[in-house]
């Protein structure tokens, strides 16, 4: 069977065409897993029960079936804390943690220092606002309502809220290359949510809607200082706890403002979550970063050697040939396609039950649903492979070799643009240095109020 599988023309050994059959066959039974479990819990959630969850939402425990909560009072208690100071005193959510912090109330996960973030999302949670009978009655099963005492009240936990997409990427270190697998979670229409009902929490309702209004206009304050600021979005970040660096200015003077970038970590939660209390002053920073970036576009030649090895590298993530796996998929869909119209038949003769039919129509229907899945899969890390060589194209052709006078006229959104495509992370430490990451690897220092640098080792790859 393997001969007359590599009798297709190409020069794979008979050896890695079983590893990459077995491969596949492993691969495709652990997709199987996934979507039967996925089934599992779409099931349970559509039957009122809650799933997927390893911890309760706070202020909340686990019955002993797992499937539904009961108040654990002692957090509840922040909980409506927390309620009745936004909504009912007006304080604001920076308010409200700097009083949490203070108190050392414990956070919900054991970390030092309570999060705005988490108290944004807890106020916006259904989970606390109590609806009527009527109202949970509108987003769940005739069956779960009948279970429903009508004159209680009830919050509302949802299932499948986001849809999560792993993949693994590859990250270029100074000792050599590392997988690791990346998950980005893209919210659901809310009409493919699937509502839970849970113990009413004891909050008012009124205290949930005025915390609510109180922060639906929410906006983060803007520290731009009217410029672009080159190493924002994640590219410079704190050597220390690896958080990204904020921006902000200091308007000491009106006609010289400072620019500055600082650790969004410390600025929000203390000197105690990191000890970097280091500045980095964007004036001096920005050029600096900008040198050793020109100096390798600069030699076209080990730029070159620098994208090709990047791109390389993220093929390599992928550990298996994508187009045997998409053609093995594609073929499990139109064998499901067969299978299909023949169970179909038999049932029309007599041969099989509609129960029998039934079931195995379903068993196709996880098999396509599968299949589709994995191809989808395969496409997106087509794309970023595509997307990542489109960008070394993209640099190779307009900026590779570009005189000094073109690489210094450069707009700050073009340097900034250019350093998303070099996969550029600059780490600000305290003692003043920056180290380089991605196709510029070097160490640079900024000394007090004049700006030195040395390199430390090549920027090539």
């Amino acid at each position: 069977m393997l001969r007359a599988l590599n009798d297709r023309g190409d020069d794979t050994p008979e050896g890695e065409l079983t590893d990459g059959i077995l491969d596949q066959l492993a691969k495709f039974e652990r997709a199987k897993i996934a979507e039967r479990t996925r089934r599992g819990r779409l099931r349970r959630a559509e039957e009122g029960k809650i799933v997927g969850n390893n911890v309760p939402n706070y202020g909340f425990l686990f019955n002993d079936a797992r499937d539904n909560y009961l108040v654990n009072p002692d957090a509840m208690a922040v909980v409506r804390r927390i309620f009745y100071a936004v909504g009912v005193d007006g304080e604001g959510l920076a308010g409200v943690k700097k009083a949490l912090d203070g108190a050392h109330v414990p956070t919900p996960g054991g970390a030092r220092f309570w999060s705005r973030i988490f108290l944004r999302r807890l106020i916006l949670d259904d989970v606390y606002k109590p609806h009527t009978f009527e109202e949970v009655a509108e987003i769940v099963s005739p069956q779960v309502a009948a279970r429903l005492d009508p004159g209680e009240r009830y919050g509302v936990w949802w299932y499948g809220r986001n849809r999560v997409i792993k993949q693994q990427v590859a990250e270029s270190l100074a000792d050599g290359t590392r997988y690791r697998r990346k998950s980005k979670s893209v919210p659901k229409p809310k009409t493919e949510w699937i509502g839970v009902p849970v113990p009413d929490s004891g909050i008012p309702r009124e205290w949930v809607d005025a915390a609510r209004e109180a922060i639906k206009d929410n906006r983060r304050t803007s520290n731009s200082g009217a410029r672009f600021w080159e190493l924002s979005g994640g590219i410079a970040r704190c050597g220390v706890c690896n958080s990204r660096m904020q921006a902000t200015s200091v308007s000491t003077h009106a006609a010289h403002p400072g620019y500055y970038y600082r650790c969004a970590k410390r600025w929000q939660d203390g000197k105690d979550a990191c000890p970097n209390k280091k500045t980095l002053n964007a004036r001096k920073a920005e050029p600096l970063v900008w040198e050793a970036v020109s100096v390798l576009l600069k030699d076209p030649v080990r730029l070159r050697q620098g994208l090709a090895s990047l791109v390389e590298e993220e093929r390599k993530s992928l550990k298996t040939d994508p187009s045997r796996e998409a053609k093995v998929w594609a073929q499990k869909i139109a064998e499901s396609d067969r299978k299909r119209s023949k169970f179909q038949e038999m049932a029309a003769e007599g041969l099989i039950t509609l129960d029998e039919l039934r079931a195995k129509l379903c068993y196709l229907e996880e098999t396509r649903e599968v299949a589709e899945r994995e191809l989808e899969m395969l496409r997106r890390r087509a794309d970023r492979i595509a997307g990542l060589q489109c960008d070394a194209d993209s640099i190779m052709d307009y900026y590779a070799g570009m005189v000094p006078e073109g690489l210094e006229n450069l707009t700050p959104q073009e340097r900034y643009h250019v350093y998303r495509m070099l996969r550029l992370e600059v780490l600000s430490y305290p003692d003043g240095s920056l180290k380089m990451s991605g196709l510029v690897r070097q160490e640079r220092e900024l000394c007090g109020g004049e700006t030195s640098s040395r390199r430390r080792y090549s920027s090539s790859r």
